[in-house]
């Protein structure tokens, strides 16, 4: 019986599981460019999940926009560097995810993102059963407990991955400040050594008055 209880409390988890619709996804937006996604709710009242990390470029900043099937602005954002939302979609149709980037005429922009649809199914007794006995919401429970810690570790790992690359973007752009610093620094010991062997060649160089007899 205990076996049975935590087969049904599995398979239902895992029917859970795959109502969840969701994309993970990493894109390079140029200067200037506005780059949208798309992702379909087909029955009124999923929730909607949508995460964002600026990995790469600038500030680390992006401006930002969702819209619902009737192109309407559901939530939006400037110049944000990350953001976890979750919302309801009302309306069935196509959403609209959009990243703009306007205040950029030079650097791209690389951004993680995720997008999820989900559908969250009501807790049902099995058939034979009538009720849920106490040992299998227990078992249930520990499901939800356990689903709630891997979302957390992902999210950590996406924190930390975003920091990772933010943190080598940086390294990488004081690599090359250095670099042409360097240059710079080199063009000017080598043109003040020019100048100096110039002056001091004039300086030894310079000849007499002639007079004609």
């Amino acid at each position: 019986m205990e076996l049975w209880h935590f087969l049904f409390s599995f398979l239902w988890s895992l029917y859970a599981a795959s109502l969840v619709k969701g994309a993970s996804l990493t894109t390079t937006i140029s200067p200037n460019e506005r780059l949208c996604f798309f992702s379909d709710v087909e029955k009124q009242g999923q929730k909607i999940g949508f995460y964002f990390a600026v990995q790469s470029g600038g500030s680390f900043d992006i401006d930002w926009e969702i819209k619902d099937p009737k192109h309407a602005v559901l939530l939006q954002g400037t110049r944000e560097r990350q953001g976890d939302y979750v919302l309801t979609g009302n309306t069935i149709g196509e959403y609209s995810f959009c990243f703009i980037n306007d205040m950029s005429t030079l650097t791209d922009k690389i951004v993680d993102f995720d997008i999820s649809v989900e559908s969250e199914p009501r807790r049902t007794a099995p058939a034979k059963a009538g009720q849920i006995s106490d040992h299998t919401s227990a078992l249930e429970e520990s499901v939800f407990r356990l689903n709630g810690m891997l979302m957390n570790m992902k999210r950590m790992q996406k924190q930390h991955h975003t920091q990772e690359n933010r943190g080598f973007d940086i390294v990488k752009s004081t690599q090359n400040q250095l670099f042409w610093y360097a240059v710079l620094e080199s063009l000017a010991v080598i043109g003040m050594a020019i100048f100096q062997v110039y002056v001091l060649q004039t300086f030894f160089t310079k000849t007499g008055r002639r007079y004609k007899v």
